[in-house]
């Protein structure tokens, strides 16, 4: 069907195939094509009181977060608010409440408030993402271990957290305490190096009594991948209403307690490579 420059001439004429058109089911652009009708404002008008086919109406995937931006809007908030709420953009959230009130006018010390709280939100997301990647760019940094890294790695670990002979007590056996899962991991792994069997190893848990006991049994036995019936008796702390705990919470699991049976000969060694580093680190010890 062609049209002259002026189509629109005949507009009811027009409207009337628009209209028949509309009601048989076609879309917009349907319509828009098969009457060569250009101008939206022209088919808005030749359209106008018709509704769309159910088959044209689709769900739209921001209508939760225009409702939610409706709701925070009657409870009074700027675009500001919501645009921080919700994550997206003013002009949506204009088109989304602009028949709505209008809020109050903040006083400029509220407002002065508000725009330092999202200032220093802003602060706080660029210093915690500095942050990781200043881990993540560490951790690569490190790469595989060889085994020999790992060795003195142990080594040293060892004699910062582990159980140590004292002239005034001896005590000759291998003991490790820590509260940190990739310290056990660690020595776990050092202790495989050095080929000391699992089955010389004794677990037990060390936690404060109100915590969740069994769970933290259970914690620790899964990461040394053992049965919780395996571990010794847990050490429970007792309690002391005086005093304010922060080590709290589900996070909270006490300590792992590592022990290895007849070990003597292992801790002299150890103890032996530990005055070996030391003496190597120093001046004119050969390092290159």
């Amino acid at each position: 069907m062609a049209h002259s420059r002026n189509k629109y001439t005949d507009f009811e004429g027009l409207r009337e195939q628009a209209v028949t058109l509309r009601r048989e089911g076609l879309s917009r652009r349907q319509i828009r094509d098969r009457l060569h009708v250009d101008n939206n404002d022209i088919l808005n008008r030749l359209l106008e009181g018709e509704p769309p086919p159910e088959w044209t109406k689709r769900p739209n995937a921001k209508d939760d977060l225009r409702d939610k931006a409706r709701e925070l809007r009657l409870q009074g908030w700027t675009y500001d608010r919501i645009q921080v709420e919700l994550g997206c953009s003013k002009s949506s959230i204009s088109l989304w409440v602009r028949d709505l009130p209008k809020p109050e006018r903040r006083a400029p010390s509220e407002q002065a408030k508000l725009a330092a709280s999202k200032r220093w939100e802003h602060e706080l997301a660029m210093r915690d993402a500095a942050r990781q990647q200043t881990k993540t760019t560490a951790r690569q940094e490190i790469g595989s271990l060889s085994e020999r890294e790992l060795f003195l790695l142990g080594v040293g670990l060892y004699w910062a957290e582990g159980a140590k002979d004292k002239i005034y007590s001896r005590r000759e056996f291998v003991l490790f305490v820590n509260s940190d899962p990739g310290m056990i991991t660690v020595f776990l792994a050092w202790l495989d190096l050095l080929q000391v069997e699992r089955e010389r190893l004794r677990f037990r848990v060390m936690i404060h009594e109100t915590a969740d006991v069994p769970a933290a049994e259970q914690y620790w036995a899964t990461l040394v991948d053992t049965n919780v019936a395996c571990f010794g008796k847990t050490t429970l702390k007792k309690h002391n209403p005086k005093t304010v705990r922060k080590n709290v919470g589900e996070n909270y699991r006490g300590c792992l307690v590592i022990s290895v049976v007849q070990s003597a000969d292992l801790y002299r060694r150890i103890e032996g490579w530990w005055s070996g580093i030391v003496l190597g680190s120093l001046p004119g010890s050969g390092k290159v």
